[in-house]
């Protein structure tokens, strides 16, 4: 079998985080769209009160059972991999999976607030207004230094690496021209170990109606290319049509990048494929 991106989708949520669609249900719909290499990468618990019934509970023993009851059950057909989108806020470690994407929802602010990176606009203000005194730029600034942290533990994966700017559509939030932007994003990605990590092209905002590109940006693809690292496309799929959705806009992306091809995560590893 001659391996494409379409086959490997690892970054999926189901019913026991925030999907919409059971893990059985994900699974099927996986199959039935040609995907060979499946992860299930369900959120982390985390102490945040805005997370209950969005995040694995804290004792993760029937997602692991569940997993690894498809992996039987589907054993000969698809490879089905037991991930973990890991938080940056999380009160767990991300140990004793397959594998583990590594993502920044939040910034915690001194004053003991969370600020979510992506519920739109008045989360941002909030975190500009009450953390930030008025600088929309700093806001973005802490978000890298999270970013920048986990990016240090060397996840197999970098989940949505610049996740702030999902509701920034037309600038509303800030300028992601910016010198000040640009800095904080690229040095937050110079404490990645291109050796460790796969930089995922995530779809995900795209098929939840958010954005128009995946993530990340044309500019961080670029300077990932140069530090030698690779990357992964992935649905950050929260439903069962979307498992795939919008691979073919990340391959251009990648492709436009300088990429000629990307990874798949295998029961034996990593495997490039042409994109």
């Amino acid at each position: 079998m001659s391996l494409s991106p379409a086959l490997c989708s690892v970054h999926t949520h189901t019913t026991l985080c925030d999907g919409k669609n059971t893990p059985e249900e994900m699974a099927a719909a996986a199959f039935a769209a040609g995907v060979r290499y499946y992860g299930f990468s369900c959120h982390s618990h985390t102490p945040i009160p805005d997370d209950v019934g969005a995040v694995l509970s804290a004792d993760m023993t029937v997602y692991r059972e569940t997993v690894l009851r498809l992996r039987e059950q589907y054993a000969g057909r698809m490879e089905i991999l037991l991930g973990l989108e890991w938080d940056s806020q999380s009160d767990i470690l991300p140990e004793g999976f397959d594998y583990w994407i590594g993502s920044v929802h939040y910034e915690k602010g001194t004053n003991g607030k969370y600020y979510a990176a992506d519920w739109g606009a008045e989360q941002f203000a909030a975190c500009r207004d009450e953390l930030c005194g008025g600088d929309d730029l700093a806001v973005t600034e802490l978000y890298y230094q999270e970013a920048a942290r986990v990016a240090a533990m060397k996840p197999p994966i970098l989940g949505h690496f610049d996740l702030i700017v999902k509701h920034n559509g037309n600038g509303a939030l800030f300028d992601e021209t910016a010198p000040r932007y640009r800095m904080a994003a690229l040095e937050a990605l110079h404490t990645a170990d291109p050796l460790a990590s796969l930089l995922e092209i995530n779809t995900g905002g795209m098929s939840r109606g958010y954005r128009t590109t995946p993530y990340p940006a044309l500019f961080l693809l670029q300077e990932w290319r140069k530090m030698g690292g690779r990357v992964i496309l992935t649905a950050d799929a929260h439903s069962a049509d979307t498992v795939i959705s919008g691979y073919g806009e990340a391959a251009e992306l990648a492709r436009v990048a300088g990429f000629a091809s990307s990874a798949i995560l295998t029961a034996s590893g990593a495997a490039e494929c042409p994109l």
